[in-house]
């Protein structure tokens, strides 16, 4: 029976390639799964779909909006998980090693939704930092603002994370509001193609979000333009290869590689046998060997460890080693299963024969070893494999990656050889080095810190709660400089606005409040009679204010702020020391007593749509206040977000107090959730 041929989604439908295709093996039997090809494709008609149809729909919605429909996204791929954790066993998974691509692929989607409604405004446009002042009157500003590209971030991934590899680029990217195509790695692609035609088959993603390419992407980059991104994860070679595509220089596309690297493990000269720190050098490495048969990207290629401990080191993994059971994903036992595909296994052995010209085989026999519930011949099954190089000369460590279950200890003496070591690498995504001596960490961190993305310090105290090596988390970077790609993905928001074009706008206060929905210093402020407070979402508006005071500060009123609070610092009740500080020339009311006097002034205290005060921001003291000052304050609507889901939203408030000379003496936001929707109590006569 012939294996059915892998369907790509293009323009709001599924297409099959009339050819015969290319077949891809089940990892672990070697029989047929599909054949794959993108014959026929229409390639420039999906680039045309995302940027027309894709583009506009989802430039349509707020950051919101999308984090609202991610979130149902993730939580139903959630709930489906069983049916991809079948077909993944296919790809020579653990069950283990599908948690780490599957669950993790769906958390990233729910991490982003959440950030995006956490840290993003409900709008379609980023504001970068405040405006700069342009000229002395205050009525010429400069704004910084991201705006969605709009193009098509086009992903070519690689075969061994053919979940997260996929989701981990696409979440960023809808958030920002611009649509997707992946390109899969072939000999995982099926798997990849279950989650999309489940997405697709959800409707709730607006037509466009995303579409698949199954096959060659050999014509995708000819008909890219200026406004399109590529994320590539794959090999430097590929990525050097995809990076000077004409079309690629000569856009100016963006382009962003993680590429695999020589990532190493770093065991502190502290951490000695009998120390925890020994102990979790060890089993880190062997995790980071044997998970999905150490084909990660993130995984530990080069184990650095102190001279006098490699012996020891060597012993202990040698032992760990021997319990991983090599075999069927689905058979009782096993704890390692197959590679993705025999010329991937083929590739590991020519990797592994280059070091063992300079290295040493000190556990793990490629050509006997058992395999449990599997032909060893026809599935692509290798066992763990640990090298030592004693000679610190050789380059092959440092130069080829055996992209497999395979590692090489290699001795240091001192720190700071280590750090030579670990940036002969010459780039990479992740190091660790594991010690609990805080001076030999922050050594390590600071001198290797510019030759990777990600650095973890581990040690007894955070191991309990450790996400591991070979772990990228949706907040923090992803990639590495050099041979690791020179790019950067997730990062929480910082993921978002790699899909954004940063521009500046200059105008006046008035009109940067209008484009950016957050007031700005000078810009017109309203105060209809009607208090702030007494207005609901639906009707407050940015530049509601109110103004209050002045109320004047006696001396009395600093020193029962000082007894009531027990703040009796000198400044605020000796006259004679507040008078030789140089900052205050005499006794000055305390900072915290000018902000509770501010609430006190303009707050409305009646039960209305204000529910809460959460936070003040920015707080600042700009002049001492002393006996005898009047303070006036004035609070204005700054920015409005309401949340999606809840019957309130949050409204951030400009503050500034200032004296009887009109003098500011404090500036901070303030931030309150305020009901959308307010019903004034009846009358009870």
């Amino acid at each position: 029976m012939t294996a059915p041929m892998l369907p790509s989604y293009v323009a709001g439908r599924w297409y099959t390639a009339p050819d015969e295709g290319t077949p891809i093996a089940d990892a672990v039997t070697g029989e047929t799964v599909v054949r794959v090809s993108s014959a026929g494709l229409d390639v420039p008609g999906m680039l045309d779909h995302a940027r027309s149809v894709g583009g506009p729909a989802l430039r349509e919605l707020t950051f919101h909006q999308r984090a609202a429909l991610l979130k149902q996204l993730g939580l139903r791929l959630m709930a489906e998980k069983d049916a991809f954790y079948a077909l993944s066993r296919r790809t020579g998974c653990t069950d283990r090693d599908t948690a780490v691509d599957v669950d993790g692929g769906f958390g990233t989607l729910l991490s982003y939704a959440s950030k995006a409604r956490r840290e993003l405004p409900d709008d379609t446009v980023v504001l970068d930092g405040a405006p700069e002042p342009l000229g002395r009157g205050g009525t010429f500003l400069g704004q910084h603002l991201y705006t969605p590209l709009r193009g098509v971030a086009v992903q070519v991934n690689a075969f061994n994370f053919p979940v997260w590899g996929f989701l981990e680029k696409f979440a960023p990217a809808f958030i920002a509001g611009v649509p997707t195509v992946v390109k899969p790695g072939s000999q995982t692609a099926y798997l990849t193609e279950a989650v999309v035609r489940s997405i697709v088959d959800s409707g709730l993603l607006p037509e466009g979000s995303v579409q698949l390419l199954a096959g060659s992407a050999a014509s995708v980059l000819d008909g890219l333009a200026g406004q399109d991104l590529v994320f590539f994860t794959g090999s430097a070679s590929t990525a050097r290869k995809l990076r000077s595509h004409p079309a690629v220089v000569a856009n100016s596309v963006r382009f962003n590689a993680e590429a695999d690297s020589l990532n190493c493990a770093v065991l502190g000269p502290d951490a000695t046998p009998d120390t925890p720190e020994f102990g979790l050098f060890v089993d880190q490495l062997v995790t980071e060997m044997t998970v999905k048969a150490g084909q990660k990207c993130t995984a530990i290629r080069r184990a650095l460890v102190p001279r006098e401990l490699a012996d020891d080191v060597v012993e202990a993994t040698r032992a760990k080693l021997a319990e991983v059971v090599v075999g069927a994903p689905d058979a009782e036992g096993v704890t390692m299963g197959a590679l993705a595909s025999l010329d991937q296994r083929q590739e590991v052995l020519r990797a592994v024969k280059a070091l063992r010209g300079v290295a040493d085989l000190v556990a793990g026999d490629p050509d006997d070893f058992s395999v449990v519930g599997a032909d060893r011949d026809r599935g692509a099954f290798l066992p763990p494999l640990l090298l030592r190089c004693d000679d610190l000369s050789a380059g092959e460590p440092h130069d080829v990656e055996a992209f497999g279950p395979v590692s090489t200890v290699l001795p240091y003496d001192g720190v700071a050889h280590a750090v030579e070591l670990a940036a002969r690498g010459q780039g990479s995504l992740v190091g660790s080095i594991v010690t609990h001596d805080p001076a030999v960490a922050r050594e390590f961190v600071l001198g290797a810190a510019h030759a990777h993305g990600r650095v973890l310090v581990l040690d007894r105290d955070d191991a309990g709660e450790n996400t591991g090596h070979g772990s990228p988390l949706p907040v923090l970077v992803h990639g590495g400089p050099g041979r690791a790609g020179g790019g950067e993905e997730l990062g929480g928001i910082r993921g978002v606005l790699h899909h954004m074009q940063r521009t500046a706008v200059q105008g006046s206060p008035d009109m940067l409040t209008t484009i950016g929905r957050r007031w700005v210093t000078g810009a017109a402020r309203t105060d209809d009679g009607v208090h702030p407070f007494r207005k609901s979402l639906a009707e407050l508006r940015i530049g509601d204010s109110v103004t209050a005071g002045p109320r004047a500060v006696t001396l009395a009123d600093i020193e029962h702020f000082a007894e009531f609070t027990g703040d009796t610092f000198y400044a605020h009740m000796d006259e004679a020391a507040a008078a030789a500080n140089p900052l205050f020339g005499g006794r000055v009311a305390h900072g915290y007593l000018i902000v509770s006097w501010a609430a006190g002034l303009f707050v409305d205290p009646d039960p209305g749509p204000v529910l809460a005060n959460y936070g003040v921001d920015n707080l600042r003291f700009l002049t001492p206040v002393k006996p005898g000052a009047e303070l006036t304050v004035t609070l204005t609507a700054k920015q409005i977000t309401p949340r999606g889901g809840a019957d309130h939203g949050e409204v951030r408030w400009d503050a500034i107090v200032v004296d009887g000379d009109g003098q500011p003496v404090a500036t901070y936001d303030v931030l309150t959730m305020v009901a959308k929707t307010w019903a004034p109590a009846a009358d009870p006569s």
